[in-house]
Protein backbone atom coordinates (compact mmCIF):
# COMPACT_ATOMS: atom_id res chain seq x y z
CA UNK A 1 0.00 0.00 0.00
CA UNK A 2 1.07 3.55 -0.57
CA UNK A 3 1.28 5.92 2.38
CA UNK A 4 -1.93 7.58 1.21
CA UNK A 5 -3.72 4.20 1.14
CA UNK A 6 -2.44 3.29 4.61
CA UNK A 7 -3.66 6.63 5.97
CA UNK A 8 -7.16 5.82 4.66
CA UNK A 9 -7.09 2.18 5.79
CA UNK A 10 -5.59 2.38 9.27
CA UNK A 11 -8.60 3.90 11.11
CA UNK A 12 -10.90 1.24 9.62
CA UNK A 13 -8.96 -1.82 10.83
CA UNK A 14 -10.56 -3.98 13.55
CA UNK A 15 -8.84 -3.33 16.88
CA UNK A 16 -7.01 -6.40 18.31
CA UNK A 17 -8.27 -7.74 21.63
CA UNK A 18 -5.02 -7.09 23.48
CA UNK A 19 -5.32 -3.37 22.68
CA UNK A 20 -8.81 -3.37 24.21
CA UNK A 21 -7.54 -4.88 27.44
CA UNK A 22 -9.12 -8.28 26.75
CA UNK A 23 -5.87 -10.20 27.07
CA UNK A 24 -3.94 -12.11 24.46
CA UNK A 25 -0.46 -11.78 23.04
CA UNK A 26 0.49 -8.68 21.03
CA UNK A 27 1.07 -9.40 17.36
CA UNK A 28 4.67 -9.82 16.31
CA UNK A 29 4.28 -8.11 12.92
CA UNK A 30 2.93 -4.77 11.82
CA UNK A 31 -0.58 -4.90 10.35
CA UNK A 32 0.57 -2.97 7.34
CA UNK A 33 3.22 -5.59 6.49
CA UNK A 34 0.72 -8.46 6.89
CA UNK A 35 -1.95 -6.69 4.82
CA UNK A 36 0.60 -6.00 2.09
CA UNK A 37 1.54 -9.70 2.06
CA UNK A 38 -2.07 -10.86 1.66
CA UNK A 39 -2.75 -8.24 -1.00
CA UNK A 40 0.38 -9.35 -2.86
CA UNK A 41 -0.75 -12.99 -2.77
CA UNK A 42 -4.26 -12.17 -4.02
CA UNK A 43 -3.11 -9.79 -6.74
CA UNK A 44 -0.27 -11.94 -8.10
CA UNK A 45 -1.70 -15.42 -7.54
CA UNK A 46 1.29 -16.95 -5.74
CA UNK A 47 1.27 -19.90 -3.35
CA UNK A 48 1.38 -19.27 0.38
CA UNK A 49 4.79 -20.91 0.66
CA UNK A 50 6.11 -18.73 -2.18
CA UNK A 51 5.72 -15.56 -0.11
CA UNK A 52 8.69 -13.25 -0.84
CA UNK A 53 11.24 -12.76 1.94
CA UNK A 54 10.37 -9.05 2.12
CA UNK A 55 7.13 -9.97 3.88
CA UNK A 56 6.59 -11.73 7.23
CA UNK A 57 6.90 -15.56 7.19
CA UNK A 58 4.17 -17.21 5.14
CA UNK A 59 2.79 -19.25 8.05
CA UNK A 60 2.29 -16.07 10.13
CA UNK A 61 0.56 -14.36 7.22
CA UNK A 62 -1.68 -17.39 6.67
CA UNK A 63 -2.52 -17.51 10.39
CA UNK A 64 -3.63 -13.87 10.14
CA UNK A 65 -5.68 -14.63 7.01
CA UNK A 66 -7.29 -17.66 8.67
CA UNK A 67 -8.15 -15.75 11.86
CA UNK A 68 -9.77 -12.91 9.93
CA UNK A 69 -11.65 -15.42 7.76
CA UNK A 70 -13.02 -17.49 10.65
CA UNK A 71 -14.05 -14.53 12.80
CA UNK A 72 -15.60 -12.48 10.01
CA UNK A 73 -13.04 -9.69 10.38
CA UNK A 74 -12.25 -9.53 6.68
CA UNK A 75 -15.91 -8.85 5.90
CA UNK A 76 -16.09 -6.26 8.68
CA UNK A 77 -13.01 -4.51 7.29
CA UNK A 78 -14.40 -4.73 3.75
CA UNK A 79 -17.78 -3.29 4.76
CA UNK A 80 -16.13 -0.33 6.48
CA UNK A 81 -14.14 0.39 3.34
CA UNK A 82 -17.29 0.14 1.21
CA UNK A 83 -19.17 2.58 3.42
CA UNK A 84 -16.27 5.04 3.24
CA UNK A 85 -15.99 4.63 -0.54
CA UNK A 86 -19.72 5.30 -0.98
CA UNK A 87 -19.62 8.38 1.23
CA UNK A 88 -16.65 9.70 -0.73
CA UNK A 89 -18.76 9.90 -3.92
CA UNK A 90 -21.77 11.40 -2.19
CA UNK A 91 -23.84 8.24 -1.67
CA UNK A 92 -25.38 6.92 1.54
CA UNK A 93 -23.24 4.44 3.44
CA UNK A 94 -25.89 1.73 2.96
CA UNK A 95 -27.25 1.07 -0.56
CA UNK A 96 -30.91 0.88 -1.52
CA UNK A 97 -30.45 -1.04 -4.80
CA UNK A 98 -28.19 -3.78 -6.08
CA UNK A 99 -27.54 -6.34 -8.80
CA UNK A 100 -27.30 -10.12 -8.35
CA UNK A 101 -25.56 -12.62 -10.62
CA UNK A 102 -23.23 -15.62 -10.59
CA UNK A 103 -19.94 -16.64 -12.18
CA UNK A 104 -18.71 -20.19 -12.77
CA UNK A 105 -14.94 -20.72 -12.59
CA UNK A 106 -12.75 -23.77 -13.00
CA UNK A 107 -11.48 -25.33 -9.80
CA UNK A 108 -7.97 -26.51 -9.07
CA UNK A 109 -7.20 -30.11 -8.16
CA UNK A 110 -7.06 -29.22 -4.44
CA UNK A 111 -10.83 -28.51 -4.47
CA UNK A 112 -12.60 -31.60 -3.16
CA UNK A 113 -15.54 -33.34 -4.81
CA UNK A 114 -17.81 -32.21 -1.96
CA UNK A 115 -17.59 -28.55 -3.00
CA UNK A 116 -17.26 -28.74 -6.77
CA UNK A 117 -19.66 -29.58 -9.57
CA UNK A 118 -20.32 -29.24 -13.30
CA UNK A 119 -22.18 -26.26 -14.71
CA UNK A 120 -23.94 -27.64 -17.77
CA UNK A 121 -24.79 -24.21 -19.13
CA UNK A 122 -21.25 -22.80 -19.03
CA UNK A 123 -19.54 -26.22 -19.39
CA UNK A 124 -17.36 -25.50 -16.36
CA UNK A 125 -16.21 -28.06 -13.81
CA UNK A 126 -15.57 -26.16 -10.60
CA UNK A 127 -17.28 -23.66 -8.36
CA UNK A 128 -19.77 -20.85 -8.73
CA UNK A 129 -19.54 -17.39 -7.18
CA UNK A 130 -22.91 -15.86 -6.32
CA UNK A 131 -22.67 -12.13 -5.61
CA UNK A 132 -24.78 -9.07 -4.92
CA UNK A 133 -23.22 -5.68 -5.72
CA UNK A 134 -24.47 -2.12 -5.34
CA UNK A 135 -24.91 0.31 -8.22
CA UNK A 136 -21.26 1.36 -7.90
CA UNK A 137 -20.13 -2.22 -8.42
CA UNK A 138 -19.05 -2.68 -4.79
CA UNK A 139 -19.65 -6.03 -3.14
CA UNK A 140 -22.59 -6.45 -0.75
CA UNK A 141 -22.54 -10.23 -0.31
CA UNK A 142 -20.91 -13.34 -1.74
CA UNK A 143 -21.47 -17.08 -1.49
CA UNK A 144 -19.27 -19.74 -3.14
CA UNK A 145 -20.89 -23.08 -3.99
CA UNK A 146 -20.38 -26.01 -6.31
CA UNK A 147 -20.87 -25.04 -9.95
CA UNK A 148 -23.98 -27.21 -10.28
CA UNK A 149 -25.90 -25.16 -7.67
CA UNK A 150 -28.82 -23.33 -9.22
CA UNK A 151 -28.91 -19.55 -9.19
CA UNK A 152 -32.39 -19.40 -7.68
CA UNK A 153 -31.46 -21.81 -4.88
CA UNK A 154 -28.37 -19.84 -3.97
CA UNK A 155 -30.18 -16.49 -4.25
CA UNK A 156 -32.59 -17.44 -1.47
CA UNK A 157 -29.66 -17.89 0.92
CA UNK A 158 -27.61 -14.98 -0.39
CA UNK A 159 -30.43 -12.44 -0.26
CA UNK A 160 -31.28 -13.58 3.26
CA UNK A 161 -27.74 -12.61 4.23
CA UNK A 162 -28.50 -9.22 2.72
CA UNK A 163 -30.80 -8.44 5.65
CA UNK A 164 -27.80 -6.62 7.12
CA UNK A 165 -28.34 -4.01 4.42
CA UNK A 166 -31.63 -2.77 5.78
CA UNK A 167 -32.09 -0.10 3.08
CA UNK A 168 -31.85 -2.60 0.22
CA UNK A 169 -35.22 -2.51 -1.54
CA UNK A 170 -34.52 -3.28 -5.22
CA UNK A 171 -32.27 -5.88 -6.86
CA UNK A 172 -31.86 -6.35 -10.61
CA UNK A 173 -31.25 -9.85 -12.00
CA UNK A 174 -31.11 -11.72 -15.30
CA UNK A 175 -33.58 -14.25 -16.66
CA UNK A 176 -32.08 -17.07 -14.60
CA UNK A 177 -33.76 -15.71 -11.47
CA UNK A 178 -37.35 -15.75 -12.71
CA UNK A 179 -40.12 -17.91 -11.29
CA UNK A 180 -41.19 -18.22 -7.67
CA UNK A 181 -38.06 -16.41 -6.48
CA UNK A 182 -39.62 -13.05 -7.36
CA UNK A 183 -42.62 -13.67 -5.10
CA UNK A 184 -40.40 -15.18 -2.40
CA UNK A 185 -38.19 -12.07 -2.24
CA UNK A 186 -41.19 -9.78 -1.96
CA UNK A 187 -42.83 -11.85 0.78
CA UNK A 188 -39.77 -12.87 2.80
CA UNK A 189 -37.43 -9.89 2.42
CA UNK A 190 -39.75 -7.06 1.27
CA UNK A 191 -37.44 -6.86 -1.70
CA UNK A 192 -38.34 -6.18 -5.33
CA UNK A 193 -36.48 -8.49 -7.72
CA UNK A 194 -36.53 -6.82 -11.15
CA UNK A 195 -35.69 -9.10 -14.08
CA UNK A 196 -33.68 -7.54 -16.91
CA UNK A 197 -34.12 -9.83 -19.90
CA UNK A 198 -32.28 -9.95 -23.20
CA UNK A 199 -34.70 -9.65 -26.12
CA UNK A 200 -34.81 -12.37 -28.76
CA UNK A 201 -33.90 -10.04 -31.63
CA UNK A 202 -30.56 -8.99 -30.09
CA UNK A 203 -27.43 -10.06 -31.96
CA UNK A 204 -23.88 -9.93 -30.70
CA UNK A 205 -22.71 -7.98 -27.66
CA UNK A 206 -25.29 -5.62 -26.19
CA UNK A 207 -24.92 -3.67 -22.94
CA UNK A 208 -27.99 -4.42 -20.82
CA UNK A 209 -29.23 -1.93 -18.21
CA UNK A 210 -27.79 -2.52 -14.72
CA UNK A 211 -26.47 -5.99 -15.58
CA UNK A 212 -23.24 -4.51 -16.93
CA UNK A 213 -22.40 -3.39 -13.37
CA UNK A 214 -22.02 -6.91 -12.03
CA UNK A 215 -20.21 -8.01 -15.20
CA UNK A 216 -17.65 -5.27 -14.57
CA UNK A 217 -17.33 -6.60 -11.02
CA UNK A 218 -16.53 -10.09 -12.33
CA UNK A 219 -13.97 -8.56 -14.70
CA UNK A 220 -12.22 -7.02 -11.70
CA UNK A 221 -12.12 -10.39 -9.94
CA UNK A 222 -10.50 -12.02 -12.96
CA UNK A 223 -7.77 -9.36 -12.97
CA UNK A 224 -6.61 -10.54 -9.54
CA UNK A 225 -4.71 -13.68 -10.47
CA UNK A 226 -5.56 -15.67 -7.36
CA UNK A 227 -9.20 -15.56 -8.50
CA UNK A 228 -8.65 -16.44 -12.16
CA UNK A 229 -9.27 -20.01 -10.99
CA UNK A 230 -10.49 -21.36 -7.66
CA UNK A 231 -7.42 -22.57 -5.77
CA UNK A 232 -8.95 -22.73 -2.29
CA UNK A 233 -9.70 -25.98 -0.46
CA UNK A 234 -12.52 -24.38 1.53
CA UNK A 235 -15.37 -22.33 0.12
CA UNK A 236 -15.01 -19.88 3.01
CA UNK A 237 -11.42 -19.21 1.92
CA UNK A 238 -12.63 -18.55 -1.62
CA UNK A 239 -15.16 -16.03 -0.27
CA UNK A 240 -12.45 -14.36 1.84
CA UNK A 241 -10.23 -14.02 -1.23
CA UNK A 242 -13.04 -12.16 -3.00
CA UNK A 243 -13.36 -9.76 -0.08
CA UNK A 244 -9.60 -9.17 -0.11
CA UNK A 245 -9.70 -8.54 -3.85
CA UNK A 246 -12.32 -5.84 -3.36
CA UNK A 247 -10.24 -4.16 -0.65
CA UNK A 248 -7.56 -3.65 -3.31
CA UNK A 249 -10.04 -1.75 -5.47
CA UNK A 250 -11.51 0.34 -2.68
CA UNK A 251 -8.25 1.39 -1.03
CA UNK A 252 -7.06 2.68 -4.40
CA UNK A 253 -10.26 4.66 -4.81
CA UNK A 254 -9.98 6.11 -1.32
CA UNK A 255 -6.39 7.14 -1.95
CA UNK A 256 -7.20 9.12 -5.08
CA UNK A 257 -6.88 12.85 -4.81
CA UNK A 258 -10.21 14.53 -5.36
CA UNK A 259 -10.26 16.79 -8.40
CA UNK A 260 -10.25 20.47 -7.52
CA UNK A 261 -13.24 22.52 -8.78
CA UNK A 262 -12.46 24.83 -11.68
Amino acid sequence: MTDREWTAVRPLLPVPGWLRGRGGRPEAYCHRAVLDAIRYLVDNGIKWRAMPADFPPWDRVYAFFRRWRDHGLVREFHDRLRARARLMVGRDAEPSAGVIDSQSVKADAVVGADSRGFDGGKLVNGRKRHVVVDTLGLLLGVMVTAADTGDRTAARVLLKQGDAHHRLALVWADGGYTGSLVEHCLAAFTLVLAIVKRSDDMRGFVVLPKRWIVERFFAHLMRTRRLARDFERRATSAEAMIYWSMTLLMTRRLARTRPQPA
